[in-house]
């Protein structure tokens, strides 16, 4: 690569980075918020095992949040179903799941 490709280049790369400097300062955003939900669902199930319900209500966020989330960390062996409440399965953090 000559020096003229090379200046090129990283101009390009220079503008690239402004143009989705945006894009990528809003998706850094939404992963802290999705690791401090995750947070909060782990210490509500450091204790003992919960149902969705259960740790909507202990956590203040809504049951669907905290559904998309279980089911998500339970994808990745985070989280482990341990039976049946009524209608509702529980779920306890998994052994080994951060």
């Amino acid at each position: 690569m000559t020096k003229e490709e090379a200046k090129k280049r990283t101009e390009m790369l220079k503008q690239l980075r402004e143009q989705h400097d945006e894009g990528v300062k809003a998706t850094q955003a939404l992963l802290k918020e999705m690791n401090n939900t995750r947070k909060l669902l782990r210490q509500a199930m450091k204790t003992a095992p919960r149902t969705v319900p259960e740790i909507a209500a202990e956590t203040g966020l809504p049951a669907n949040e905290v559904l998309w989330h279980v089911i998500a960390m339970k994808k990745y062996g985070q989280v482990a179903e341990t039976g049946l409440d009524g209608y509702y399965y529980r779920y306890t953090l998994a052994e080994g799941g951060k």
